[in-house]
Parts: C-alpha cells; sequence; structure tokens
C-alpha cells in the first residue's frame, strides 16, 4: 500500500504533542503491513518453532525452600546491595488506560487513599533511597505527570516513555479510528530496555553505581524490594531473574518451558497447535530482576501479532514483550508464593480483583503498613 507519511506524521504529532523522543518507525510499519498482507504474520507466525516442553520444578528454586541459614546469608547480601545503592525499582505504567473506567491504573486509588504508584513508591523508599522509575505510554504519561505533580511526587519518580506504533488493519492497512485518525498504541513491555536507553535513564542509574533494576507490574503490590530476592539473584551469577508462581484455574499468560533445551518465559499464545499444557505448574509473574549489563546489549526482541477491538472492528497490534529477555540469556527462576504475608503476587486486573484486595485484612495491612513506612 501507498504510505501518506506527511498526513500520517502531522496527525500523529497532534496526538502525541511534545512528548519526548518519540517516533513513528516508517520502515517498520511498512514492513508488517506488507507481511500482514502476504500473511507472513499472524497467530501462526507467533507460535515457537522448535521442540517444547513445560518446565518442571527442577528448574525452579523456591524461595520457600530455601534453608533458614542459607535465607540469612542471601537476605544479608541483598541488603547490603541495596544499602550500596547498586538496585532501582522499576513499574510498568504504560500501556493505553482502557481500565478503570479509562484512567491511569498507577494512579487509580488502591488502599487507604493511597494509588498503586504511591504504595510501590513506598515500598521502595522504605529501603532507603532507591531510585524508583515507571515506564508511561504516551496515553498514561501526562495524566502521570499531573498526579506526580499534585502529590508532590515529583522528585521521587523518575517516569519515561515507552515507544509507540500504528494500529494495522488484519488486511495490512493503516487503521485509523471511527473519528478517521489514524490509531496509535503502545506496543508492549518488551520496550522497556530501548525506552530506558533512549531516555538516557539507563546511563544517569550507570553513573550513579546501579548495577540492576527490579521490574514489575505497577498493579502487583506484592512484588516489593526484597533483599532476599535481590541476594538470590546476585547469588545465582545471572544477569535475570524471573519469579514464577503456582498456576490457579483461569490462568492466562507466560510460563517456563524449554524450547529446543533452552529454559525461558513462554507466552500461552505462542504454544504450537495441539500443544499439551494441562497441568501447566508455573506461570510467570512478569517481575524481573535485570542486570544493567542485559538491558544495555539491546537483544532483539520478537514482535507479536495481536488482535484488539477497537470501535467495534478488528484492528492488528504488533508487539514484543520483556520476558523474552529469557531467551537471550541463562536465567534463574525463582518460585514465589502468591498468598500469605511473603506472596508475591496479587495482580489487579479488574475491579473484581481490586475490591477481592481490599475486603482481605492480611493484605490491606501489610501493603497499608509497607506505605506508611515508605512515605
Amino acid at each position: 500500500m501507498e504510505f501518506d507519511w506527511e498526513e500520517i506524521e502531522a496527525d500523529f504529532r497532534k496526538q502525541v504533542q511534545d512528548l519526548p523522543g518519540l517516533e513513528l518507525d516508517r520502515e517498520r510499519i511498512e514492513s508488517w503491513t506488507q507481511d500482514i498482507a502476504a500473511g507472513r504474520l499472524s497467530f501462526a507466525s507467533n507460535q515457537v518453532r522448535g521442540e517444547m516442553r513445560l518446565a518442571d520444578a527442577a528448574a525452579v528454586s523456591p524461595l520457600d525452600a530455601i534453608a533458614p541459614d542459607e535465607r540469612s546469608r542471601l537476605t544479608e547480601l541483598g541488603s547490603a546491595a541495596i544499602s550500596a545503592g547498586k538496585v532501582a525499582c522499576a513499574a510498568l505504567n504504560g500501556g493505553m488506560a482502557t481500565r478503570f473506567g479509562g484512567d491511569v491504573k498507577g494512579i487509580v486509588e488502591a488502599l487507604g487513599g493511597r494509588s498503586f504508584l504511591e504504595i510501590k513508591l513506598a515500598q521502595a523508599q522504605a529501603r532507603g533511597r532507591v531510585p524508583f522509575l515507571i515506564m508511561n505510554s504516551f496515553a498514561t504519561h501526562r495524566r502521570t505527570l499531573e498526579f506526580l505533580e499534585e502529590r508532590g511526587l515529583g522528585d521521587d519518580v523518575h517516569p519515561f516513555v515507552q515507544d509507540v506504533a500504528l494500529r494495522l488493519t488484519p488486511d495490512g492497512e493503516v487503521f485509523r479510528g471511527d473519528d478517521s485518525h489514524v490509531s496509535l498504541y503502545a506496543p508492549g513491555h518488551g520496550d522497556f530496555p530501548g525506552a530506558m536507553n533512549r531516555s538516557g535513564l539507563l546511563g544517569q542509574l550507570r553513573s550513579r553505581g546501579v548495577e540492576l533494576v527490579t521490574l514489575s507490574n505497577i498493579d502487583n503490590l506484592g512484588a516489593e524490594l526484597d533483599p532476599l530476592v535481590i541476594g538470590s539473584h546476585l547469588d545465582s551469577g545471572l544477569q535475570l531473574t524471573a519469579e514464577v508462581a503456582p498456576t490457579e484455574p483461569g490462568d492466562v499468560g507466560g510460563a517456563p518451558a524449554y524450547v529446543d533445551g533452552v529454559l525461558q518465559v513462554v507466552e500461552g499464545f505462542r504454544y504450537p497447535d495441539g500443544f499439551d499444557a494441562t497441568g501447566q505448574p508455573y506461570l510467570s509473574a512478569n517481575t524481573f530482576t535485570i542486570a544493567l549489563d542485559l538491558l544495555e546489549a539491546n537483544h532483539p526482541l520478537t514482535w507479536f501479532y495481536v488482535e484488539k477491538s477497537v470501535d467495534g472492528r478488528k484492528a492488528v497490534q504488533m508487539e514484543r514483550l520483556v520476558n523474552e529477555l529469557s531467551a537471550h540469556v541463562e536465567t534463574l527462576f525463582l518460585g514465589i508464593s502468591r498468598d500469605g504475608a511473603e506472596g508475591r503476587f496479587f495482580p489487579i486486573k479488574s475491579r473484581e480483583d481490586l475490591d477481592a484486595l481490599r475486603s482481605d485484612p492480611a493484605l490491606v495491612a501489610r501493603f497499608s503498613s509497607a506505605a506508611s513506612r515508605g512515605l
């Protein structure tokens, strides 16, 4: 198809206005349209190519199985790294702000008048002067900055913006909304390494002596900065730690699996046709500890074909995922609990999830206490 890039760019600029560093990758978008139209990009192209089998318990190191003496040693190792300023925390606050009434989830009140963002920040600050970063999208950035200004948190949080791309049609044309404008979207949390580099924050962290970053979803209050997790990561000598939780009925998402013998996180939509995932033991919590060296390495992450309903019509988004870093480097898979005082996986994907969190006195006390200590 022919692209009127002058018109598209003018429309794009009106929508993103003055957000820093955002550009449309013309070559990549044109390549996508050609590959979608030719059928080279589709749900089928997402599927794993190669021999795949789910990981069993032997591939996972459960936190709750660590012996007391070893637990103390690893906790001391992690605490020393945090105290020495070697650790930063980051949260994913991007996406399109289409849930929770169209407001940015990170600034929605979670507990006790505090937003998810404020509680996550407080959890980090409870461990000392830990740099706290959030990756926004073009759809969440301005409102989040306003919120930080309103709450007086502008000096405590380091926001940066992920990439932006054009939605396409299943025929490989540029998708336009009912308002006739080109339809923009944030192309997944796989933007994290590149956006960190582009923003300059990666270099700033390096100059401050930071060596690793924890990364979690803004809505997962269980993914606190934990010296035991940091110590376990450091003790492994690896560049990446991925947290995995026991599966429960109804779970969807990624899981640790071997692909041609390489242990990595594989998303469920990538499972080959006919693959038997019955009894899948673990689910990826999308919580990671990542060495700055790995973020700087700029490993290429695969673009996956995703369909969304936009204005009642089918739109195609090409997205990439940060968990695919595990396909490039040996990874420590850390088994975590998803309940109780040490649970680290409490995803809030709906108002019902939030209501359930608020109705659990133990979790309310835990997360409210963390917030009051940090801020």
